[in-house]
């Protein structure tokens, strides 16, 4: 303990060292925890067979679109979902919600509005 070391770079380097020598402990420690880990099932892959795939395959329907609902807004949502991996198949009705609270917000606006007009 006689030395002080004061250069910035050779702290760094000597913190970095003991960061990734922990870090490297410990991934140690989580491949023994996944080799001796009683609770994880044998991996048993079964392939089907080739007659049980075609009557298994799920039959891709149209989704029921309400009137009034525009050819690009069902692309729109058709985009979206895909973006986040989910097929449109799976899509079974597009249909406009019931919003009654912006209604009412829009009523109490113009109430409002007018009521300070005078």
């Amino acid at each position: 303990m006689g030395t002080q070391v004061s250069n910035p770079v050779v702290i760094m380097l000597i913190n970095m060292t003991i960061v990734f020598a922990v870090l490297f402990v410990l991934s140690l420690y989580i491949r023994l925890i996944h080799k001796i880990d009683p609770t994880a099932e044998a991996a048993t892959r079964i392939e089907p067979e080739e007659d049980d795939v075609e009557e298994s395959a799920p039959v891709a329907t149209k989704p029921v679109v309400q009137e009034g609902i525009a050819g690009e807004t069902v692309a729109a949502i058709a985009a979206a979902l895909a973006s986040v991996g989910v097929g449109f198949s799976q899509v079974k009705a597009i249909r406009v919600a019931p919003r009654p609270g912006w209604g009412n917000v829009a009523r109490s606006e113009g109430l409002t509005s007018l009521k300070m007009r005078r």
